[in-house]
């Protein structure tokens, strides 16, 4: 049996070195969303797995490259890690204290785009196989990495690369690209991930924009034929008006309602962290906040553009408007469905001149809270945090988890290094270094509890 002891050692005595190697890989730019540092990052994160004994090789996938890596180990179990070394682009570059493509560490902390999410998993996982090679020279079980480019983007190719490569991504169980604590410092299993339908809406009424004082009067305003259609999409009491939306919605089990009676209620930490004067639907927290939180679908306006945005005045008729919305789906529910009653909707409503552009859908997917890999993962908490994982039954986030549960039918399960000041998506992203090494300690006892299983 491998000396936990002596690997925590070797975790401690490695933890520079391992944050110098994130520094590194955090300083390589991979910005899917722009197409920048692509295929050089791609070849960093080659390198780093091939350092580590890996078998190592960039594949194509339809989009940006997957990296894939495997190594054999003592049990004949294989365990797959799946991460993203794509991130979000930095902008607003202004609100950044240190350059983001430059990492900085202050206050303990590490400052860098991607440090969080998800370059500090990547490296959590690597330092936690470091340890187990420097303590044994051997891995408890077969290791195997999928590492995509274009989990920021909407993992657009992921599904069908997984499909395509049952055999080569073959496992017995899964670790996600994400993990870490909640607000109180309590480690939380996360066991799936609600889905997602990301569409663009757009209207062309004229060939050009107009003078407002010319067209205002006898022109069609196309920002206002778009806010028109927006506002058909859901009521005032939030309930989402496409018909056949809410059919296939699977309300929460008893189990799940157990499970999250158990998680703190993080009503005031959301108040306080986003200056918040309250929640929609009269929601004021505990059990019936964290229910809406993650099985409740949604419809969001994420973003409005049309006519003149900059400073001062220009008296305009804007010619085109275009809004981004998301669709956040719950089990049982369909991507491409929802696009298809979205179409439906605007046509009945009069709005067939709104085109719509689907520009990401994955679907929902869970990992059973009792599957004995899961509970392996978050028993192996307690030994590093003092408590297991809380469990939270979904996530409100989406990612590509069904392909893996789907086709590999494979259990996922969380563990790693983020926390909720972590600043993902936003400028200054961030890293505690305590919880980084609190992450490699137990992605090792991982290893190890699930090679000697």
């Amino acid at each position: 049996m491998t000396d936990l002891n002596a690997v925590d050692k070797a975790i401690e005595g490695k933890t520079e070195q391992s944050l110098d190697e994130l520094g590194r890989l955090c300083a390589q730019p991979s910005i899917s969303a722009q197409g920048v540092g692509m295929q050089a990052c791609a070849e960093l994160v080659k390198e780093m797995l091939q350092a580590r004994g890996f078998e190592a090789q960039i594949l194509p996938a339809g989009g940006f490259p997957v990296v894939f890596a495997e190594r054999k180990g003592r049990s004949d179990r294989t365990l797959l890690f799946y991460n993203h070394y794509d991130v979000q682009p930095p902008e607003p570059l202004e609100l950044w204290e240190t350059p983001p493509f430059e990492p900085a560490i202050r206050e303990g902390k590490m400052y860098a785009r991607g440090v969080s999410d998800d370059k500090g998993h990547i490296l959590c996982r690597l330092a936690a196989i470091d340890a187990l090679l420097a303590v044994d020279d051997e891995l408890p079980c077969n290791v195997k990495f999928i590492i995509e480019g274009e989990e920021e983007t909407g993992s657009v190719n992921l599904s069908a690369f997984i499909e395509d490569h049952t055999d080569l991504l073959a496992a017995d169980a899964c670790i996600w690209e994400f993990g870490g604590v909640d607000h109180q410092g309590t480690p939380i299993q996360v066991a799936g991930l609600r889905g997602i339908c990301y569409v663009e809406l757009s209207v062309q009424t004229a060939t050009c924009d107009a003078h407002s004082g010319l067209g205002g009067s006898i022109f069609p305003n196309a920002a206002w034929r778009l806010t028109w259609a927006l506002n058909t999409l859901k009521t005032p009491d939030e309930h989402i008006r496409l018909p056949g939306f809410y059919d296939k919605v699977k309300p929460p089990t008893e189990r799940d309602l157990v499970l999250l009676d158990q998680l703190p209620d993080p009503a005031d930490d959301y108040l306080k962290r986003y200056g918040l004067p309250g929640f929609i639907k009269g929601i004021e927290g505990g059990l019936e906040l964290k229910r809406e939180t993650i099985f409740t679908p949604t419809c969001t306006i994420c973003g409005l553009t049309s006519g003149y945005q900059g400073p001062g005045s220009k008296t305009v008729l804007p010619a085109r408007a275009s809004a981004k919305v998301d669709f956040r789906l719950v089990p049982d529910q369909d991507p491409e469905e929802v696009v298809l009653q979205l179409r439906n909707h605007l046509d009945e409503e009069g709005f067939g001149d709104i085109e719509i552009m689907l520009m990401g859908g994955e679907r929902p997917a869970r990992t059973d809270p009792d599957d004995p890999f899961l509970q392996m993962v978050v028993e192996t908490a307690r030994e590093v945090y003092g408590v297991p994982q809380l469990i939270q039954p979904m996530s409100g986030g989406s990612g590509p988890n069904h392909p893996f549960i789907h086709f590999l039918k494979l259990p996922v399960a969380t563990a790693g290094v983020a926390y909720p000041g972590s600043s993902i998506h936003a400028p200054n992203e961030n890293l505690v270094i305590d919880n980084f090494v609190a992450g490699v300690r137990h992605t090792a006892r991982i290893l190890v509890s699930f090679g000697a299983e």
